[in-house]
């Protein structure tokens, strides 16, 4: 059972107890047991028991959960929320109570029988959703997180206030709600001068991008926003990106997936994961110059909720969207709608082989990681600098780049960041922008276009007309006109399709502007300069 406290309120009825010392549940005919079941559920006479989604739950320690060997190893929560079955249900009944029946001898002598109610009957207890005495359980989480009123989450056991289930951390010691000015100097000299202070950052903006992403897990309920996508990226191999990623997923738990190119199971893949409790979900080590374009992901991170067929039913499942979810590898590139969803931290160590790299302020850093003792050191300086905020009042910032849904999230981490005067936050917004591989295929097409054309309307049949030179003529688009999969330009059909798509749509200082033509009724384009239009 879980070794953290349970803070279960008392049953609401009183049971006779058997001589075992277990509360004893007498039980009939089919229709009286499930009421008695049901009361008996429903007064949480088995401990630990919970609601989520209507289903009630039970929370129980997983054995065999070994600590992670790797930073990129599945690392799993102690406890876990299983769904009540009727095989469980009938096991923790046997191991709680004592379910009776009364049964009559040969001469007519009532005693007592202990039986295992039918599974049928548990089935029909089970199959309600309104369970008004159970709490309701929404996580189960590992480490301390800030409730929506700006306090610390950090006693084990159930939360009522959030629903949250907070394992058991031995190494933690409580973090005051007001931490001193010498913890604070402390817990940012540790972070910055120490934990963080080797890895080789493009710039400033990657290190206070990867802080922004690391607190992001911890103060979510209280900022209640929504994470953009976190792209931990290197030049080189070695570098430490999967020891970033891994810093993140071993305080809070993390699932490791392979990544696809199939949107499809791609799909799958998240739904299944929602049913984890982690709180970091990371793809790691994609194919080095891997593109990142996937509308099922760029949904993903948009939506505050993940709307989804339950796998091998008919049966929708809407699950919270409250994950962070990050990839890594070696340069990597955005395409599609992910750009403008994605922040990145970027790596390069600018030599030859990063792994033979020597006089670390932390040696041998992802195996240090690894050990729960320097995991707590590192969760308690961030969250002393996390209560420090707080108690200042959560100051935001108002200078952050507008980023569509995440904008709350940049204001409240930039704010953060602003009040420990750690400066660079999205700065390298641009730079990020010149990795949108479909970002820069348009550009490019686009600028060759207004180069050949100039402002001049053209229809779609017009434009392709001239994609072909003549045969020994130079390409007169330089490789930038659109094709297909097999290298051919597009046909004037699919083109038209692919331009009508980028209508009003900018990349870097030119835009496409469509309109029809009076005489022809045939829709026209022309392509904009920021230049031209001033």
């Amino acid at each position: 059972m879980p070794s953290t406290p349970d803070n279960s309120p008392p049953p609401k009825h009183l049971w006779s107890v058997g001589a075992g010392g277990r509360p004893r549940l007498r039980t009939g005919a089919a229709p009286e047991t499930i009421r008695v079941l049901t009361a008996a559920l429903d007064a949480r006479i088995i401990p630990d028991t919970y609601v989520s989604d209507g289903a009630p739950v039970v929370v129980e320690e997983v054995s065999g959960a070994a600590d992670p060997t790797a930073g990129d190893d599945d690392v799993v929560l102690p406890l876990s929320s299983s769904t009540l079955k009727p095989a469980l249900l009938a096991g923790l009944l046997a191991q709680h109570t004592d379910v009776v029946q009364s049964k009559v001898n040969e001469k007519g002598d009532t005693f007592d029988v202990e039986i295992s109610p039918p599974a049928a009957v548990l089935a029909a207890v089970l199959a309600r959703q309104s369970w008004p005495g159970l709490p309701v359980l929404r996580r189960i989480i590992s480490t301390p997180v800030l409730r929506p009123d700006g306090t610390l989450l950090q006693t084990p056991g159930y939360d009522p206030a959030t629903g949250f289930y907070l394992t058991a951390n031995t190494h933690l010691d409580l973090i005051p709600d007001q931490p001193s000015a010498e913890q604070v100097a402390e817990a940012r000299a540790f972070l910055l001068d120490r934990f963080l202070r080797d890895f080789p950052w493009r710039s400033p903006a990657d290190r206070a991008n990867y802080l922004a992403l690391l607190v992001t897990p911890l103060i979510r309920p209280f900022t209640r926003a929504l994470s953009p996508f976190g792209m931990i990226e290197a030049s080189m191999p070695g570098s430490g990106k999967t020891i970033l990623s891994g810093c993140v997923g071993l305080l809070v738990g993390q699932r490791v997936l392979t990544w696809t190119d199939s949107d499809e199971e791609l799909r799958k893949s998240i739904t299944t994961v929602f049913g984890d409790s982690v709180g970091v979900v990371v793809w790691d080590n994609l194919t080095e110059g891997e593109i990142v374009n996937s509308s099922v992901l760029a949904r993903l991170v948009t939506e505050r909720t993940w709307t989804d067929r339950k796998l091998g039913t008919n049966s929708a499942a809407n699950i919270t969207n409250d994950r962070l979810w990050l990839a890594t590898g070696n340069n990597l590139r955005t395409g599609g709608d992910m750009a403008s969803r994605t922040v990145w931290v970027r790596l390069d160590p600018n030599c030859p082989r990063p792994e033979a790299r020597t006089g670390f302020t932390i040696p041998n850093l992802d195996s240090w990681i690894l050990d729960p003792r320097n995991r707590a050191t590192v969760l308690r300086h961030v969250l002393t600098l996390v209560l420090d905020w707080t108690a200042k009042g959560a100051p935001t910032a108002s200078d952050v780049p507008q980023m569509r849904q995440f904008t709350r999230w940049a204001q409240y981490l930039g704010g953060f960041l602003q009040h420990h005067g750690i400066e660079g936050f999205l700065g390298n917004a641009d730079a990020g922008r010149g990795l949108d591989d479909d970002h820069a295929e348009w550009y490019a097409f686009l600028s060759t276009w207004h180069h050949l054309h100039g402002k001049e309307p053209l229809t779609a049949q017009q434009l392709r007309a001239g994609a072909e030179p003549e045969y020994g003529a130079p390409d007169l688009w330089k490789g930038t006109f659109p094709t297909t999969i097999t290298g051919k330009p597009l046909s004037a059909k699919a083109l038209g399709k692919r331009l009508a798509g980028q209508v009003d749509r900018w990349r870097g200082d030119l835009v496409l502007r469509s309109e029809v033509d009076q005489h022809t009724k045939i829709k026209v384009y022309q392509v904009e300069h920021r230049t031209d239009s001033s």
